[in-house]
């Protein structure tokens, strides 16, 4: 099997600079791409990078490049890859994703097909296998993906599996909630920090205290789910267990952390509380129910990240402006403390009462969203401040 692999880390639209952040503090040298950042690597790489990328979508494999205007060049340069270095003999490889843009070649089902056959012709050549004896799939899946851009065909594996922002944590969610990557990309866009108090004052299920909290202690997103790699021959288990053992090494147990996350929702407070738990981040957050209304705080140097209901979240556009304009009056006083809200009302500095210092276009999933960014004033913290209450 292969010893260095040309990798790609998918991402949303607009998050692509983080991936690429986290790629290069992971010590990977990257290159940032629309929805995604390339990079090389070995197979410790591609555990490594499924454990640790916080903001990430997927890690894929590229198996090859090639030109493909015609059916027939699709054909020829998916066969002449090294499929025999990539699949064993009895693995399952589903052609699971086709995607055809400004191409010639346009009929995805039909890409689909033919790149099945191209692959199923090879590894019969290669393991001596007859014609028209179908090869059995009864193993490990190695998930195929065809993208053909500007007649430019490029073929990968998917080593992910359930997309990365799945943590494990989440049993229960409210309606229309932020992804688990979403919200590490905004803590890491924002100017938060683990010695800054954090309250999120909608924090519906909790994902952004919890995934604050995971930064905070280094706990990788990874260490509580399973990847498709893991069912591979040619991944030691050994490894993985040692990738594993050293992230669980790293977990950073001594700090104190001022995280909060208020609802209106009593439910959804509780539904917090049991993620947080299954995070193992239970101890640095406190969630209590409460009105956006009533937040006060005598802290300064803060940090406030919302995720608060718009659009599909919040059908009634008269409760959005209501909820919008109290976020701005209670917000207000905090001059200190940074405030960060993604909503994808186009009218929300309006609502809010006051411009933003800074906007910044993202996609929560395919509804595009702003992230609004807020500047509190400097202020220096005395070296004794104590932890205050809210």
């Amino acid at each position: 099997m292969k010893k260095q692999f040309e990798l790609i880390a998918t991402a949303a639209a607009g998050l692509e600079a983080v991936v690429g952040r986290e790629l290069r503090d992971l010590g990977y040298d990257c290159q940032v791409e629309n929805g995604r950042v390339r990079f090389k690597g070995d197979v410790r790489a591609i555990i490594e990078t499924n454990l640790w990328l916080r903001a990430a979508d997927r890690i894929k494999i590229v198996v090859g490049s090639f030109p493909a205007r015609t059916f027939e060049e699709l054909f020829q340069g998916v066969f002449a890859l090294d499929w025999d270095r990539y699949l064993p003999l009895g693995a399952r490889f589903p052609i699971s994703k086709a995607k055809c843009v400004k191409s010639k070649l346009h009929n995805e089902p039909s890409v689909q097909a033919i790149s099945k056959k191209a692959v199923v012709k090879k590894l019969q050549k290669h393991y001596a296998r007859p014609e028209g004896v179908p090869l059995i799939e009864n193993g490990a899946e190695f998930k195929i993906e065809v993208s053909i851009l500007k007649d430019q065909a490029t073929i990968l594996i998917d080593t992910t599996g359930s997309s990365l922002f799945k943590r494990g944590y989440r049993t229960e969610k409210g309606g229309a909630p932020i992804k688990e990557n979403m919200a590490a990309a905004i803590l890491k866009l924002s100017n938060w920090y683990p010695d800054k108090p954090l309250v999120d004052p909608t924090c519906g299920s909790g994902t952004f205290c919890i995934e604050a909290a995971m930064i905070a202690r280094q706990i990788a997103p990874g260490l509580r789910r399973t990847f498709s790699f893991e069912e591979w021959n040619w991944i030691d288990n050994r490894l993985i267990q040692e990738v594993r053992t050293e992230a669980s090494k790293k977990i950073n147990r001594d700090l104190v952390l001022d995280i909060m996350g208020t609802d209106i929702d009593a439910r959804m407070v509780e539904i917090a509380k049991e993620n947080a738990q299954k995070a193992g981040v239970a101890s640095d957050i406190t969630f209590k129910q409460m009105r956006v209304q009533d937040l006060r705080s005598e802290k300064i140097n803060g940090v406030i990240i919302s995720n608060p209901p718009y659009g599909e979240r919040l059908s009634d556009d008269a409760g959005v402006t209501k909820l919008y304009a109290e976020m701005g009056e209670v917000f207000e006083p905090l001059k200190t403390w940074s405030k960060f809200i993604l909503t994808s009302d186009e009218n929300f500095e309006k609502k809010f009462g006051r411009q933003a210092d800074k906007k910044r276009k993202l996609y929560n999933g395919t509804l595009k969203v702003d992230l609004y960014q807020f500047f509190g004033e400097r202020v220096r913290r005395q070296a004794t401040s104590e932890k205050g209450n809210i």
